[in-house]
């Protein structure tokens, strides 16, 4: 079965083709960028964008996405290497602990910001929300988001700041 993961279309055995994504991605595809948490859909850490949308691949059927664009947090580094902006921000801001929910909250932010790139503080948290942290590094991934705003905000007015 083909998945188009980041922009390349990618073989995945048929073995997956019952299961959730996310162990297409993991397993199959050997990326381990999208992780898994609680199986459920409800912490957010299998976070990945479907066409676009922040989508929880440990629910998401591997079935459901065959015809579409899946990106993964490995697909949010530009092509010359550069960061993401949330990526960059994360790590500026020092957001990591144990890691078990970062990708999953920076492809939430990521998805969040292309949506809205000028967010009011209770707009990030009311994004967020749904995304668990088990350190409880809440302070520092809406610093992050909103530091990424910026960044995102001066980038498509042209880098004026």
């Amino acid at each position: 079965m083909k998945l188009n993961i980041n922009g390349e279309v990618k073989e995945v055995d048929d073995a997956y083709a019952d299961g959730v994504l996310v162990w297409a991605i993991r397993d199959g595809l050997g990326m381990m960028g999208t992780r898994y948490g609680c199986g459920a859909g409800i912490c957010g850490s299998c976070t990945v964008h479907v066409d676009g949308v922040a989508t929880r691949s440990c629910v998401t059927p591997v079935a459901a996405v065959v015809d579409t664009e899946i990106t993964t947090l490995e697909g949010l580094v530009a092509e010359d290497g550069s960061l993401h902006p949330v990526q960059q921000a994360f790590l500026d801001e020092q957001v990591p602990q144990c890691a078990w929910c970062m990708s999953g909250q920076m492809m939430t932010a990521a998805a969040f910001l292309e949506q809205n790139n000028t967010p009011t503080p209770d707009e990030i948290i009311d994004a967020m929300k749904n995304n668990y942290c088990r350190c409880g590094c809440y302070h520092r991934i809406k610093s992050a988001v909103a530091v990424a705003a910026d960044t995102m905000a001066t980038e498509k007015a042209g880098g004026i700041a």
